[in-house]
């Protein structure tokens, strides 16, 4: 172990967890909580989080994403997820949303990447 040992909080998020390992060339970082070990996060650890499977990655994009963005025409939403990849296709409302569509579902954990096919109906 190196030292002195490079340590995270419990509240730390896995990005930021992974670019310490990354930076600092640690394969582990003990988790503490004051004086308290609570746990150890491990390469496998981080991972996970991109492991997901497809169908619960399309769950969280729809739930977290079109439902808060696309209140009225969610049904016109489909949400496909093939490795990490999702495409988000279907008609909506305003064009100004599927630019943030695209950057809040990359925010999702697990999500590799983003194809927004998504087009604005016209107004009329």
């Amino acid at each position: 172990m190196t030292r002195p040992a490079f340590t995270i909080a419990p509240d730390t998020p896995l990005p930021q967890a992974a670019r310490l390992m990354a930076t600092r060339g640690v394969k582990r970082l003990p988790v503490v909580e004051g004086d308290i070990l609570k746990g150890i996060v491990d390469r496998s650890d981080l991972l996970k989080v991109f492991l997901r499977p497809g169908d619960e990655l399309a769950e969280a994009i729809r739930e977290q994403v079109v439902a808060r963005l696309f209140p009225v025409s969610r049904e016109q939403v489909t949400v496909q997820v093939d490795a990490g990849v999702v495409t988000m296709s279907g008609v909506v409302r305003e064009s100004r949303l599927p630019p943030v569509a695209t950057r809040l579902a990359r925010a999702v954990e697990g999500v590799v990447d983003v194809q927004c096919e998504l087009t604005a109906a016209e107004a009329g």
